[in-house]
């Protein structure tokens, strides 16, 4: 399928955006990347700050095939205030997304002084540089982990956001609470809060995607994997959870669908009459059970996966799905593709790092 962009905005607003620059930690990211690109298409300019300890060149590679240039690129740890101050010093910044994080549900309960230091500590960090340059816009990518297991689905912004169930998701919630502090102490900033979903898909392209380090700790990589001959079978972790087939269910959402609602945020911050601090679900409002993307997967790839039940994973809820009316009616954002969209896009990344 040849890539289209779907234009964000109108083109008096591009050019007012034009030569505006946006840093993006862990911009060689998954996340990141596409946002990147979502970012020049609006008229911005991309900074990339990423020590590429989660990603790979590839990703950059991929970017300057879809920019037509090599982006801007600075290879370092958001914790080293020292590195970040020279990005900084090199021209006015008029707002930063900040990805960069560890991010792995299980790998977080096993190694929770990890995810401490790095999450919460990096942010720390960032937003001391910002002070200190007057920068006061931030997005911040945020999680649905932040809501452990809801009580009720869909789930909303309202929901109580303090009972994780991995450390992963605590970090979240502290990072949440710092930037709403940061906002309370200083009325100049502003912060939106994206609280993600299940990302999945590729770019459209195949320029760019997920490029899991080792074994895929997420769903869609390990069953593409699987589909390409490089792992033995897909393990489904649980099939006795309160769902109508025993496994997981989850909002999965395309990562350009994502990626374009950091653009509308990072211009909603720009708005006289913008929320100084508040937070927003990104989601289609759909639940999807693992075993549904795996046979959906089957169909897309035309035939069976192999695959084994394992044990429940530590740290994974039942059930959360995303009511993300907000989203909509501030934002001007709502998911357009499709579990199915997604799936495609992802098995044709996957053929494309086998090619």
């Amino acid at each position: 399928m040849p890539w289209t962009h779907r234009s964000f905005g109108d083109a008096t607003a591009s050019i007012l955006r034009r030569m505006r620059k946006v840093i993006v930690t862990g911009g060689a990211g998954y996340i990141g990347s596409h946002t990147v690109v979502e970012l020049a298409a609006a008229g911005y300019t991309p900074i990339l700050v990423d020590d590429l300890r989660n990603s790979q060149e590839r990703a950059v590679e991929g970017l300057t095939t879809l920019l037509g240039r090599a982006p801007e690129l600075h290879r370092i740890d958001c914790a080293d205030q020292a590195a970040l101050e020279r990005v900084f010093a090199q021209g006015r910044i008029d707002g930063v997304i900040h990805f960069a994080a560890e991010k792995a549900v299980g790998e977080s309960v096993a190694e929770p002084l990890k995810y401490y230091t790095n999450n919460i500590g990096s942010l720390t960090s960032l937003l001391a540089v910002m002070e200190r340059h007057g920068v006061r816009k931030l997005v911040f990518s945020s999680s649905c982990t932040v809501y452990g297991q809801p009580e009720k689905l869909p789930v909303d912004e309202n929901a109580p956001d303090h009972h994780p169930t991995s450390p992963y998701g605590f970090t979240k919630v502290v990072c949440e609470q710092l930037l709403r502090d940061v906002c309370v102490a200083d009325p100049a900033f502003r912060a939106a809060l994206l609280r993600y979903f299940n990302p999945i898909g590729a770019h459209p392209s195949a320029h760019i995607g997920e490029l899991p380090l080792g074994v895929p700790n997420n769903l869609v990589p390990f069953v593409m994997q699987t589909a390409a001959g490089l792992r033995d079978q897909l393990v489904v972790h649980g099939d006795d959870y309160h769902t109508p087939d025993g496994s997981c269910v989850r909002d999965y959402i395309h990562v350009v669908d994502l990626a374009q609602a950091h653009v509308k945020a990072l211009a909603m911050l720009d708005e006289a009459n913008a929320p100084q601090c508040d937070a927003f679900n990104l989601g289609t409002g759909h639940g999807h059970s693992v075993m549904e993307v795996v046979r959906t997967s089957e169909e897309v790839i035309g035939r069976k996966l192999p695959y084994t039940i394992g044990p429940r994973r530590a740290g994974d809820v039942a059930s959360v799905y995303a009511d993300a009316t907000k989203a909509h009616e501030v934002l001007g954002w709502i998911a357009q593709l499709g579990l199915r969209e997604s799936l495609e896009d992802a098995w044709r990344w996957q053929q494309r790092l086998e090619s």
